[in-house]
Order: C-alpha cells, then sequence, then structure tokens
C-alpha cells in the first residue's frame, strides 16, 4: 500500500487553457523539452518547415496550425510524473475541454500579455472554478510588446474575480526584455542567457548588490518600484486558497523563445497538488490509494493512428492501481471486461503501458464496448463517476455520401466519429436521412475533412441553421406534430426530439400543446 501512496503521490495532473493562439501549445512543447521527451520544439504554425508541434497530431491540426482534440502528453521531471493534458483551444471545441477538465487535478491558464483575458479563457475558467481545482496563470509573449503587468493582474481579480499572486515579475518587455526578478526564488533570471549565468542571486533586502553590473540597467530600476508597490499592496501568496482555487500564482514569460517556462515548470511541481478523492456512487469519497482499480473515461479518438483503424478509449485512473489484462466491469451494462491493450501517449508517439496509478491517463484499445463518461471497476464494490457535461447542439445539418457506392465507408466512418462525442448525430423520425448537430461550425469542416482524410468518405452538406433541440417523451409523441418549423427527429438512442426553427416557433409549439412537457436534454 504505500508504494501505492508514493507513486500516487508523484503524479501531477493537469490541463493547459487559454484562448487561441495564447500560446498554449508552445508551452506545451517547451515543457517536453525539459522533460527530455522532444529534441526540439515545434511551434503549431510550423508549415512550410514540416515541422509541427508534437501535440497537433491530427492531420487537418497539421494544415490548419490549430489544436482541435485534447492531446494526453505524460514525462518524468525532478522525480514527478507529469501528465498534461493539452486542450483546443477554439470555441467550437469546447465540449471536448470541458470534458477533459473533469479527468484533471489542476490548471494553467495561458495568457496573451497583449491582449489580456479573452472570450475563450473566460469561459473554460468558470468551469475550471466550479471544479474547485487550482489554477497556474502563465503570462505569456514578453518578447513582445504587451500591457503593464499591473494590469494584467487587476484583470484577474475584475473579469475572473480570483486573486493574482505573482511569482515573478517582468524587467522589460517586447523590444526591451532584459528578464524576470523572481520573487519566490529571489533571483533575477537574464532573458537570452543560457545556462547558470542567466541567474543572479538578489540580497535579503531584495537587490541585487552593487558589483553587479545588472544593478545600474535602468530597466531593472524601474522594475524595483513596482516590486515595492506589489510587496506593500499586493495579495499575500497563501498556499491554501492556491489549492482551493482562490488565489491563482502568476508567472510571466515567453514559450516561444523559451523563456521562463522551466521556472514555471518547477514552481508548478512543487506547489500542484497530488491526485486527490472523488466522489463517486452520489456521495461517497473514493480516495486514490483505494487498492481497487477504478477510473472513467473522459473522452474517445478514433484513428490516433491512421495506418491502423483504431479506436482509443481515454481513461482517468481514478483509484488504485492499473495492471495490463486486468479484470474490470463496466459500470452501465455490469458487463466484464479484460484490459489487455492499453497504451501510454506522447501525443502521436504511444508506448505499451502495464501498469498506471490513480492520476495517471491511460489509453484503453477499444472495438466500440466504451462511452464517454463510462466508468469501469475492478473488484465487487461497484463505482459510478458522476455524469460529464454534455452540450446540446445549435447548428445542424443534413449529410448524405456523395458516392453512394460507398455506403460502407460512409456508415462506419459516421458511426466512429459520433462515438468521439465532438459532433451529435440524429436521424429524421420519418425518411431516416442523417443529420448532425454540433456546436460550432468548425466541427462541421473537421468532421468532413476526415470522413474523406481516414474513411475516403466524400460527404455533402446541407446546413438547416440555427435549430433549438428540445426532447419530447414517446408517450406524449404524435408525428403530425412535426411540420417544417419543428422537425421531427430521433438521437443515437432513438429518443425523439424536435429541432424549432426559433423561439417564437418552440412557443407556438408550447401553445397549441400546452399538455406536452419539452426538456432541454433527456
Amino acid at each position: 500500500m504505500s508504494e501505492l501512496i508514493d507513486e500516487v503521490n508523484k503524479r501531477r495532473t493537469f490541463a493547459i487553457i487559454s484562448h487561441p493562439d495564447a500560446g498554449k501549445t508552445t508551452i506545451t512543447e517547451q515543457m517536453l523539452l525539459f522533460g527530455g521527451v522532444i529534441r526540439s520544439a515545434g511551434t503549431v504554425k510550423a508549415r512550410k518547415t514540416g515541422h509541427y508541434a508534437t501535440s497537433d497530431w491530427m492531420e487537418i491540426e497539421k494544415q490548419r496550425g490549430i489544436s482541435v482534440t485534447s492531446s494526453v502528453m505524460q514525462f518524468e521531471y525532478q522525480g514527478k510524473r507529469i501528465n498534461i493534458l493539452d486542450t483546443p483551444g477554439h470555441e467550437d471545441f469546447s465540449e471536448d475541454t470541458y470534458r477533459t477538465l473533469m479527468a484533471v487535478d489542476a490548471a494553467v491558464m495561458v495568457i496573451d500579455s497583449a491582449k489580456g483575458i479573452e472570450p475563450q479563457t473566460k469561459k473554460l475558467f468558470k468551469v475550471v472554478k466550479q471544479r474547485g481545482i487550482p489554477i497556474f496563470t502563465f503570462m505569456n509573449k514578453l518578447d513582445r510588446d504587451g500591457r503593464p503587468p499591473l494590469d494584467l493582474i487587476a484583470e484577474l481579480e475584475d473579469l475572473l474575480g480570483i486573486e493574482g499572486v505573482a511569482m515573478n515579475w517582468p524587467i522589460g518587455s517586447g523590444q526591451t526584455l532584459e528578464g524576470l526578478y523572481d520573487l519566490s526564488k529571489n533571483r533575477v533570471e537574464l532573458y537570452r542567457k543560457d545556462g547558470v549565468d542567466r541567474f543572479l542571486k538578489l540580497d535579503e533586502a531584495g537587490k541585487l548588490p552593487d558589483s553587479e553590473p545588472f544593478s545600474q540597467n535602468p530597466q531593472y530600476q524601474d522594475t524595483l518600484d513596482e516590486i515595492d508597490l506589489i510587496k506593500e499592496a499586493g495579495n499575500t501568496f497563501d498556499e491554501a486558497k492556491i489549492l482551493e482555487g482562490e488565489q491563482t500564482p502568476v508567472f510571466f514569460g515567453s514559450a516561444l523563445t523559451n523563456f521562463g517556462v522551466e521556472t514555471f515548470l518547477q514552481s508548478f511541481v512543487d506547489l500542484a497538488p497530488a491526485p486527490t478523492s472523488h466522489t463517486v456512487n452520489d456521495d461517497e469519497q473514493l480516495k486514490p490509494d483505494n487498492s481497487e482499480f477504478s477510473g472513467f473515461v473522459f473522452k474517445i479518438q478514433a484513428n490516433m493512428n491512421p495506418n491502423h483503424r483504431d479506436r482509443i478509449a481515454f481513461v482517468r485512473v481514478g483509484s488504485g492501481e492499473f495492471k495490463k489484462g486486468l479484470d474490470v466491469t463496466l459500470a452501465r451494462t455490469n458487463k466484464p471486461i479484460r484490459l489487455n491493450n492499453a497504451t501510454e501517449f506522447m501525443s502521436s508517439e504511444r508506448v505499451q503501458v502495464t501498469d498506471a496509478v490513480a492520476g495517471d491517463i491511460v489509453g484503453l484499445y477499444d472495438t466500440g464496448n466504451l462511452q464517454i463518461g463510462d466508468s469501469i471497476y475492478a473488484g465487487k464494490h461497484k463505482i459510478v463517476y458522476p455524469a460529464l457535461p454534455e452540450f446540446t447542439p445549435e447548428l445542424f445539418v443534413r449529410v448524405t455520401a456523395k458516392n453512394v457506392m460507398k455506403q460502407k465507408s460512409f456508415h462506419k466512418g459516421m458511426t466512429q466519429l459520433v462515438q468521439e462525442g465532438a459532433i451529435q448525430l440524429y436521424r429524421n423520425y420519418q425518411t431516416d436521412e442523417y443529420i448532425l448537430g454540433a456546436v460550432g461550425q468548425l466541427q462541421f469542416e473537421v468532421f468532413k475533412f476526415r470522413m474523406q482524410n481516414e474513411y475516403n468518405s466524400e460527404v455533402e452538406m446541407n446546413s438547416i441553421g440555427h435549430r433549438i433541440a428540445r426532447w419530447i417523451s414517446p408517450e406524449q409523441l404524435d408525428p403530425a406534430m412535426s411540420n417544417s418549423r419543428n422537425l421531427l427527429v430521433k438521437d443515437r438512442y432513438d429518443q425523439p426530439l424536435f429541432l424549432f426553427e426559433n423561439q417564437f416557433a418552440e412557443r407556438f409549439f408550447q401553445d397549441k400543446y400546452p399538455e406536452v412537457k419539452l426538456t432541454e436534454k433527456l
């Protein structure tokens, strides 16, 4: 047992959240560099050189330079096992991100120091806040001219309602960037210097000795005034508040030039929590060091390796230890499953995993048994993890195969991609034609691209625009209630629902059939 506890305590599992283009994937790459996992970091947009970011593995991500799926990367650093979940920043993929945030113990929020807090960051922050997990902030792109650091910290409190506590402070920015004043380690880190030479020790008063040439630097002198202000009027570092998610340690740096990232990672590993208890079966507390294995599926991905038509279920281990060949029960069906084939991730590169403990993410090769949100457990005591969030789609398209001779690959692609949960599948109640629903337009584009690229199936899509989805009990349904303004369809569980053209159409329906109960979700 003590061995299991030691292993669990080494785990640090976190997600990186940000608005698109704030530099999230780049900071992930730099962390992998320090973990000794990759030899050189590829920025996301390196289309001309053919050198892509490790965490962007899907063909469309390489072409467009955006992350549209959540990647998982694992590596060792300073005696700890780090599990990073890199999430898509694009708002059309927020459902994938929301579910990923259920599988982590902490979050890192990357903010563009020139733009401050942007809409998508605000949305995702709310989810993290609801979970009550610690949030660490990295103010990125110091190598470019940005907003005053004091403004950025004030914005955390004004827009997000969380205290920001500065762990380091920029000495200049953009063209005038000279270094970082490190409040937590009492040193100055010089910009564009390598090795130990880049650190200058501060004295007890927080100043460089006069004999140090950099002490005469005007940027450094200006920074000292700001440091005095922070020490007097800024928030005081409070570890208990950080662990409750009420205070966020703020670090400055530039992921692109790899400045300040290592300092951030070192502090993060020290401050971030090891895996903690989960609430299961509605009101039971399940400790991570419980000897019986359990976990939940938070993501399903088809074709991570296009050469092998595989399907992988991402499982967050919540308790105990996973071992190859373990027999578990799938809580939803009460059926036994043997976990023979599992993998750990380094994005597109994967290694066979023989054991993993609470806090780790394992990928199970799945033939279609598992669904997003499924709980699996070993032992006699049934364990059911809380349900994962599901978004009701707002955009809908009719979809058909361009080539009727390729119906088999069309249906296969359809089934697998829908099981990933990024797109919802409906069928017309009368005609059985396929209708896809999504939160944003980009999901349709990715679906179309992947159908052609991974399943060799070209699809035709015809928009039926924004619709309001409302479920109806089969007992109350009369198919004659349907018309062009409230399309009757069934979801993948064969439950009936109406797609209303707008709120007026929904109100008209309710006035006409006052006894019918419509619900937003099943």
